[in-house]
């Protein structure tokens, strides 16, 4: 790699120098290696020295030195795996996505398909590489931000610090769900195992919390509509098992063998923003056009009709 200039576009004004790097290197470029050249001199922008954590601006000539890296992975490890993604809806800022159940947001050990391959394939001249803003489960389908500007990336993460976005997602889960209207349920979350290998466990740890309204209920399955308060991994699917209420495919958590895991993020909802998907449930665990608007379960979070 030859040294290069780059003119910074307002997709990516605002980013950390340390940031603007390491997207334009690529991961395999260690962040010791970035800091080392940047206190040296040999990253300039507009000529000039800069410190690491120095923010870039629109029209600004950064000059980037060379470095050595590996070849790109490819998008997928599965022989003709579809390498698109499921667009809702898209404008400059951002893309909201149909994530389908079983792919990853991010690559894992053995496991190139993910969100992010898909996007670089997708967006491969994007002057700031899209970006999810929050995670789903690899197992758990549904609606997923993903940022297409830094400026948009950084204003979601602070509405959603700021607790202005609302989530909710649908659960199929084993049992009869007894209790009417709104239930809060509120668990310290921990996490134990080997990486990759880990496992979610109430009584300590981090504060969780979320609101669990009944959509219809039976005498073996429950349709359950699950506003997220706080983030944690595995929250929803750990909150409910521990109450006897494990999801249907969630078989880590004690669920019923089913081809996929049931839960699906629904809506999502910031400022004027209301974005909502059905998932794609068939037979006995379909939903149909009828379900009604997640505000009819939860009046104080601001869904859209849908």
């Amino acid at each position: 790699m030859p040294v290069t200039h780059i003119t910074i576009r307002p997709e990516e004004a605002g980013q950390k120098i340390l940031q603007l790097l390491q997207r334009h290197v690529g991961k395999d470029v260690p962040r010791s290696a970035l800091m080392r050249v940047i206190r040296k001199g040999q990253v300039r922008v507009d000529g000039r020295r800069i410190k690491p954590f120095d923010r870039v601006a629109e029209g600004q000539d950064v000059r980037i030195p060379p470095f050595k890296t590996t070849a790109p992975v490819h998008v997928s490890s599965r022989p003709g795996a579809d390498a698109t993604l499921a667009v809702v809806t898209e404008d400059a800022e951002m893309l909201l996505i149909n994530k389908s159940a079983g792919l990853p947001v991010h690559p894992g050990t053995g496991w190139t398909d993910a969100v992010t391959t898909r996007l670089g394939a997708m967006f491969p001249d994007a002057p700031f590489a899209p970006v999810p803003v929050h995670r789903l489960d690899k197992n758990t389908s549904g609606i997923l931000l993903v940022a297409k500007s830094f400026g948009f990336l950084r204003s979601m993460q602070d509405l959603w610090k700021a607790g202005k976005v609302h989530k909710v997602y649908l659960a199929r889960v084993h049992g009869r769900w007894k209790s009417p209207g709104v239930t809060r349920l509120t668990d310290a979350l921990v996490k134990f195992g080997a990486p990759g290998r880990e496992q979610m466990h109430t009584g300590s740890g981090k504060h969780s919390l979320c609101d669990v309204a009944p959509v219809t209920v039976g005498s073996a399955f429950s349709l359950l509509a699950v506003r997220l308060l706080t983030g944690r991994t595995h929250q929803i699917r750990v909150q409910l098992a521990s109450r006897g209420f494990p999801l249907i495919g969630d078989t880590k958590y004690g669920g019923p063998i089913h081809r996929t895991m049931l839960l699906h993020a629904w809506t999502l909802s910031w400022k004027d923003r209301h974005i909502c998907v059905l998932p794609p449930w068939s037979g006995d665990f379909g939903v149909g056009e009828d379900l009604p608007s997640a505000d009819h379960f939860f009046p104080d979070s601001f869904t859209d009709n849908c």
